[in-house]
This record gives structure tokens, C-alpha cells and sequence, in this order.
């Protein structure tokens, strides 16, 4: 992809995100691959562990630049590794925008500030506690990637969103595994739309030091068991070595939890959740 290629698609997608209208009830998500993803509510804007630095190592060129990200309000990080937390795009966000406001946990905030992130715009992603927004909530939970890494002050080292925004609950587990008690923080929650790692783990990988997350029969077992209204896969097709089928994901859901909604998403496809809130609109 050529760079005069990259930025005409780069200003498609975010002249189609501006230009979508998301009646209450809805969320419409966009896809950039890895965690990636945009969420629009009403008139609110998240991003979500933005990974938009171009690399020989990436399956596929980045879809926009951070400069391009002209109606970011709010980006949200789930951990310190660079495919989440992206030093590149963060920076280069920080130094054309001034108007987003960042949460993420609190080890990575001395990386965040370093990065140019105003520190009046840093929020500390305090799990299990709400964060209330101009129409919206947020709930950092714990997520462990392999394990839950916690410190007395800094708090979670690795962390999902709850995001509650236009009358839809939506569940970002960033990286992580299945862990003790967390399909009960999920059934607490009433997720509307969730969205899971299914790339999953193995000693080969971790020996090349590459951590791990569920696989995708975690993942659909945990959509089900969390009662997840629909569920999209991701984290499983930018790195050769780190990537997995989704249509295993979905074969899985087919052959034993046939009633489970799910939806794969294309490279930067819109996809518009709607839930049962919005039909008794």
C-alpha cells in the first residue's frame, strides 16, 4: 500500500465514522486489526488500544495515520505492549491533537506522559471502579495476560473496559485468559456486545516470549457462560506465529452453542450493533 493510498483510506473511514449516525440502543464498531477497534454511541467517539504503526512484522498496513484521528474523544489502553499500547501512534496523536483523553492502567502512565499525553488528560484505569463521562461510564476489570499482575499502587497491569454508552454494554478484554471469577464480573455486567482475544497460547510462543491469551474455545465458552448478547473474536490476524482461524471460533459456536450471536469482522468493516433497547425505542 502506497502512502498516497494509505491516506486516502485513512480519510474514507474517518469521514464514515463521522458521517454515521448511531441511534440509541446501538453501537456502531470499526475493525483495524489486532485489538484495535473505534466505538461510536450518539455523538462519542473511543478508540481502543489504537495500533496504527506501519511494520514489516504486520500481516497488513495500518488503515489511517494518528494524525488523521481528528474525532478521537477518547482513547482507551488496556496494557503496556507495544501492539496495545503503541508508542508511535500515541505520540504522534498527542502532538496533533490535544482534545482526547486517554485512560489507561497506572503502569503506563510515566510511558503515556513520556509520550506527550498532557497529564490533564490521563485518566488511571482503576479496575472495578466507574468513571463517568458525559453520557457515558467506563469500568476497567482485571485481565490476565498469562496472569493478573497487580500492585498496591499502580493497580492492574493489564485490564479490559466496560464501557456502558448509548444505551449499550459493551466488554473490551484487551489480553487475557479466563481467570477465577471473571465470568462472574462479565454476568454482573449484562454484556451486550463483547469483544474477546482468541489467539491463545502455547510453550512454544512464550518461549519466543510472546504471551498468551484464551484460544478461541475459551472464548466461546466464556461468551456463553458470561451470557455475552454477541460476541466478536479478535487478536488473531496481524502477527505470522501469533494468529489463529476465527472461522474455528465460529465452527466451535455452531457445533455447540448454535443460539450464541457472534459476528467476524472484515479489515476496517462498520459493523452496527443493535440491541434490544433500541427496538422498544
Amino acid at each position: 500500500m502506497t502512502n498516497q493510498s494509505s491516506t486516502r483510506i485513512g480519510e474514507a473511514l474517518i469521514q464514515e465514522i463521522d458521517d454515521t449516525r448511531v441511534p440509541f440502543g446501538m453501537l456502531a464498531v470499526w475493525f483495524l486489526g489486532q485489538c484495535s477497534v473505534v466505538v461510536k454511541g450518539g455523538d462519542v467517539v473511543i478508540y481502543i488500544d489504537p495500533y496504527l504503526t506501519p511494520s514489516p512484522h504486520r500481516a497488513f498496513e495500518p488503515p489511517l495515520k494518528p494524525q488523521q484521528m481528528t474525532n478521537a474523544q477518547y482513547v482507551l489502553i488496556t496494557h503496556d505492549h507495544m501492539d496495545h499500547l503503541d508508542p508511535d501512534t500515541v505520540s504522534a496523536l498527542a502532538e496533533a491533537h490535544s482534545d482526547p483523553v486517554y485512560m489507561a492502567p497506572g503502569y503506563c502512565r510515566e510511558d503515556m506522559l513520556r509520550l506527550g499525553v498532557r497529564p490533564d488528560k490521563l485518566l488511571s484505569a482503576r479496575t472495578n471502579e466507574w468513571w463517568n463521562g458525559p453520557g457515558f461510564r467506563i469500568k476497567p476489570l482485571p485481565s490476565a495476560h498469562e496472569e493478573l499482575e497487580y500492585d498496591d499502587d499502580l493497580d492492574h497491569r493489564f485490564v479490559g473496559y466496560v464501557v456502558e454508552l448509548n444505551g449499550v454494554t459493551m466488554y473490551h478484554a484487551g489480553d487475557t485468559t479466563v481467570y477465577p471469577g471473571l465470568i462472574e464480573l462479565l454476568q454482573a455486567e449484562s454484556i451486550g456486545l463483547g469483544m474477546l482475544p482468541i489467539n491463545g497460547r502455547d510453550p512454544f510462543r512464550k518461549a519466543r516470549n510472546i504471551v498468551g491469551n484464551m484460544n478461541y474455545r475459551e472464548a466461546a465458552e466464556l461468551s456463553v457462560a458470561a451470557r455475552f448478547d454477541t460476541v466478536i473474536p479478535l487478536h488473531y490476524d496481524m502477527f505470522a506465529g501469533n494468529s489463529e482461524h476465527p472461522g474455528y471460533f465460529i465452527d466451535y459456536l455452531y457445533d455447540r452453542h448454535p443460539t450464541q450471536k457472534s459476528h467476524v469482522m472484515a479489515r476496517f468493516e462498520r459493523y452496527v450493533y443493535v440491541s434490544a433497547a433500541a427496538l422498544r425505542e
